[in-house]
C-alpha cells in the first residue's frame, strides 16, 4: 500500500514538475492570454451587461469576421497545399502484384534483398535480441537495373506500404516547403508504420535532395538568403537528416497534449519506417547521409553478367510469343545490357512483327530491334555503285579479319546503310562469345589487325587509299600506344600512365617509333591473311551489295562456301595439319585427318608454341611439296601423338579448324598451306612465314 502511495505521489510530483516546466518555458504566451482575457472583462463584458446588442447585429458581427478569417486562412491552405504538393505514390501491400519470384539476373542483389525483407517483417524478434533495424537503404547502379522494381518487391514481399517519391519533387518554390513536404510525408509514413508493421519510403534520383551540402553554394534567390522564396537548398537535407535518425518524440497530437498538462502516455516509439535511395552518383551525396544510423546498408546493382543475363531474357520471352530463338545469340548480343533495355528490345521485336503480319516474333526481329536501340533508324541513301563498292570492300576487310583473328568474338552484324545512331558511314559488329576481362598481347595485336584491314582491302581490291579508314586508324593507334607504354607487351616495362602528363608521353619520338612499327607489322600480316582468304572476301563484299546488310549466319555461310576446298586441296590440308599435329599434339583438329570429328579448342591462344626444326635435324623429314614434315608427318617414322579428346564446342567449328591450322602456319615457318587452285591466275600462290608474305 505504501508503495502504491509512494508511486502516486511521485506521479503528483512529477507532473507539478512539467507543469513548472511548462510555466517557465511559455511564461509569455500565459501572460499574454491573462492580459487579453483582462481586457475583455474590464472593457467589453461592462458594456455588454450595460446595453446588450441585439441577437442579429452580435450575430452578424460575428459571422462576418469568422468569413474574413476563414477566406484569408483558405488562400494560404490553397496555396501552399498546391505549391508544396510533392509527386508521391503511396501503393498498398499486394497492389503492385511483384515479388521476388519477377526479380531476374541478380541474385546477390536479390538475397541482399531477403535478408532486409526478412529483418522488417521479423522487427520484435529482432528488437529483443538488442537489434535495431536499419533506416535507410542505398541502391547503387546505372539507369535501367531495376532499382526501382526491386524496392517494389521489398515492400510486397514485406506486406507493408510502399512511397514512391521523386527527389526532385522536393525542391520547392518558397523557402521551407521543402521541410514541410518531408516532414509531411515521414508522419504519414509513421502512421503507416503503426497500422501495418512497417513502411517503406522509396527516393528515386536521390542526389536531387542529398547533394553535398558543400557543393550547394547558394541556391536561394528573390530576397537573399533569408527572403521569402527559394529553389530548396539544405534546408530540406537538413530536415531529411532528421526525418531519418529522429529523437524518440511523441508525433500524436494526443499524445503531445496530455505531455503538456503533465500525464505522460508511455514511452515514445521509433516506428519502423525505411528510406531506400536510389542515384547513379552516389559520389555526390552528402556525407552526414551515408554514416550508419541513416543509409548504413549499400547495394550495388549492376546490369546482368553472362552468368544470368539469359535469365532475364528467357523472363522477357516468355511473356511474348517467339519462334525457336537460340537463347547464346541473344546472351552475346545484349552483353551490357540492364534489364529494362532488354524488355525494350523485346517488346520492339514485337512491334516489328506485328506491322509485317505476323503473331510471333523471330531472331531476326530481336535483332532488328537491337540494332535500331544501338545505332539508331536506319537511313537509306541512293549512293552510286561505285560508293556502294568502296563501303562493302571496307566492311569486308573488316569482317574476315573479324572472323579469322577474333575467335572469342563473332561477327554480328555487317551493313553498307547508314544509321543515324552511328557515326560511320556502314560498320561491322562484333559480339563477345563470352564475358571478357583480360585480352593478351596476341588478342591486342589481332584487334590492331582488324582495325586495320580496312586499308588492306582498300589497297588489294580497290587499288585506292580512301578517306573511311580515319577512325580505324585512330583506334589502331591507341591500341598499338597501350600496347607498348601502358600494358607492357612491347621491350619496355616503361608505363606513360605512371608519369604526371601521360598524353605528353605520346608524341616521344621512340614511343611512336615503337608503335608505327607494330603496326606496320600488324598491316603487313593482316594483308597477308586477306590475300589468302580473297575468296571469302569477295563473296561478303559482293553479298553486302547486292543485300546491303549481313547477319552472322550468313557471313559464315558465305566464308564456308568460298573456302570450301576441292579435294585436291583437302589432301594437301591433311598433309599440312598431320605435320602441324606432329609438332603440336595438343590442338590437333582429327575432322581434317579423315578422323571422327571432335569440336574445336574454345581458343587458340592456348595453343603452345612449337619447337620447329630445320630440315637435316634429328626428326625431321622433307615432304614432297618441300614443307617441313616433322615425326609422324606424312614421311616420317613414327606415329603423330593422339589428339586430346577434351575441347570446348564454338558456334562456327569449320572456321575454328582453320584458325588453328593458320595459327600452325604462323608459328611453324616451314609450313605452307597451299588452299588457291593453282590453275586460278586470280589467286597466286601465298607462303606465310613469320608473319610475312612472300
Amino acid at each position: 500500500m505504501a508503495t502504491d502511495r509512494d508511486a502516486v505521489e511521485r506521479s503528483i510530483d512529477r507532473s507539478l514538475d512539467d507543469f513548472g516546466r511548462f510555466l517557465r518555458r511559455r511564461w509569455w504566451a500565459v501572460l499574454l492570454v491573462a492580459l487579453v482575457l483582462a481586457y475583455v472583462m474590464t472593457q467589453w463584458v461592462p458594456l455588454i451587461v450595460t446595453s446588450p446588442p441585439q441577437p442579429g447585429t452580435v450575430l452578424t458581427f460575428v459571422v462576418q469576421v469568422m468569413m474574413v478569417i476563414f477566406m484569408i486562412l483558405i488562400q494560404f491552405i490553397a496555396l501552399f497545399w498546391f505549391l508544396g504538393r510533392p509527386r508521391i505514390f503511396w501503393v498498398l501491400p499486394g497492389d503492385t502484384g511483384v515479388t521476388f519470384a519477377d526479380y531476374k539476373g541478380n541474385p546477390e542483389v536479390l538475397e541482399a534483398a531477403r535478408r532486409i525483407v526478412t529483418l522488417m517483417r521479423g522487427v520484435r524478434g529482432f528488437k529483443e535480441m538488442g537489434g535495431e533495424i536499419s533506416r535507410g537503404l542505398l541502391l547503387v547502379g546505372p539507369p535501367g537495373t531495376g532499382k526501382s522494381y526491386l524496392a517494389q518487391c521489398i515492400s510486397t514481399e514485406a506486406g507493408i506500404p510502399f512511397a514512391y517519391a521523386s527527389a526532385a519533387s522536393f525542391r520547392a518554390m518558397f523557402i521551407g516547403m521543402d521541410v514541410l513536404m518531408i516532414k509531411n510525408l515521414y508522419r504519414k509514413a509513421r502512421r503507416l508504420a503503426r497500422e501495418y508493421g512497417g513502411c517503406i519510403i522509396f527516393m528515386d534520383e536521390f542526389d536531387a535532395i542529398g547533394m553535398s551540402r558543400g557543393g550547394q553554394g547558394g541556391m536561394g534567390m528573390g530576397m537573399g538568403a533569408g527572403g521569402f522564396f527559394g529553389m530548396g537548398g539544405a534546408g530540406g537535407l537538413n530536415e531529411l537528416l532528421m526525418q531519418m535518425d529522429p529523437p524518440p518524440l511523441n508525433e500524436t497530437w494526443l499524445r503531445k497534449a496530455l505531455k503538456v498538462i503533465g500525464i505522460r502516455a508511455g514511452r515514445a516509439q521509433r516506428e519502423p519506417v525505411l528510406t531506400i535511395g536510389a542515384t547513379n552518383i552516389p559520389e555526390s551525396l552528402d556525407a552526414a547521409l551515408l554514416r550508419p544510423g541513416r543509409f548504413d546498408r549499400k547495394i550495388i546493382v549492376a546490369p546482368p553478367t553472362d552468368a544470368h543475363r539469359a535469365e532475364v531474357i528467357e523472363y522477357y520471352l516468355n511473356k511474348v510469343r517467339h519462334e525457336d530463338i537460340p537463347l547464346h545469340k541473344l546472351v552475346s548480343d545484349m552483353m551490357g545490357y540492364t534489364p529494362v533495355a532488354i524488355k525494350h528490345v523485346i517488346n520492339e521485336a514485337v512491334v516489328i512483327a506485328h506491322f509485317d503480319g505476323r503473331d510471333s516474333i523471330s531472331y531476326r526481329d530481336i535483332a532488328a530491334a537491337r540494332e535500331t536501340h544501338e545505332y539508331g533508324i536506319r537511313y537509306p541513301r541512293s549512293l552510286s555503285s561505285l560508293e556502294k563498292r568502296r563501303l562493302a570492300y571496307h566492311e569486308a576487310g573488316h569482317a574476315i579479319a573479324q572472323a579469322y583473328l577474333l575467335p572469342r568474338f563473332r561477327v554480328a552484324h555487317a551493313t553498307i546503310v547508314k544509321r543515324l545512331g552511328s557515326s560511320g558511314e556502314a560498320f561491322v559488329e562484333a559480339k563477345p562469345l563470352e564475358e571478357i576481362v583480360t585480352q593478351s598481347a596476341e588478342e591486342v595485336f589481332a584487334r590492331i589487325q582488324v582495325s586495320l584491314a580496312s586499308r588492306a582491302a582498300e589497297e588489294l581490291f580497290l587499288s585506292a587509299r580512301l578517306n573511311g579508314v580515319g577512325g580505324d586508324l585512330a583506334n589502331a593507334t591507341q591500341l598499338a600506344l597501350q600496347y607498348v607504354a601502358h600494358w607492357g607487351m612491347g621491350d619496355t616495362f616503361f608505363s606513360a600512365a605512371a608519369t604526371m602528363a601521360p598524353e605528353r608521353m605520346y608524341t616521344d619520338p621512340i614511343l611512336r617509333e615503337q608503335a608505327e612499327k607494330l603496326m606496320r607489322q600488324a598491316y603487313t600480316e593482316v594483308r597477308a591473311l586477306l590475300e589468302r582468304r580473297r575468296k571469302a572476301l569477295i563473296a561478303v563484299a559482293e553479298a553486302l551489295l547486292e543485300r546491303e546488310e549481313l547477319d552472322s549466319d550468313e557471313i559464315e555461310q558465305l566464308i564456308r562456301e568460298a573456302e570450301a576446298p576441292s579435294q585436291e586441296q583437302v589432301d594437301a590440308l591433311a598433309g599440312v595439319a598431320a605435320s602441324a599435329l606432329a609438332q603440336v599434339p595438343s590442338f590437333a583438329p582429327p575432322a581434317l585427318l579423315g578422323a571422327p570429328a571432335t569440336p574445336p579448342p574454345a581458343s587458340v591462344d592456348a595453343i603452345p608454341v612449337p619447337a620447329v626444326r630445320e630440315p637435316g635435324e634429328p626428326g625431321v623429314t622433307s615432304g614432297e611439296n618441300g614443307a617441313s614434315g616433322a615425326i609422324g608427318a606424312p614421311g616420317g617414322d613414327t606415329e603423330a601423338a593422339p589428339a586430346p579428346a577434351a575441347f570446348v564446342a564454338s558456334p562456327s567449328q569449320e572456321l575454328h579448324a582453320d584458325r588453328v591450322v593458320d595459327r600452325a602456319l604462323l608459328r611453324a615457318p616451314g609450313l605452307t598451306r597451299p588452299i588457291h587452285d593453282a590453275t586460278d591466275p586470280n589467286l597466286p600462290a601465298v607462303t606465310h612465314g613469320s608473319g610475312e608474305e612472300e
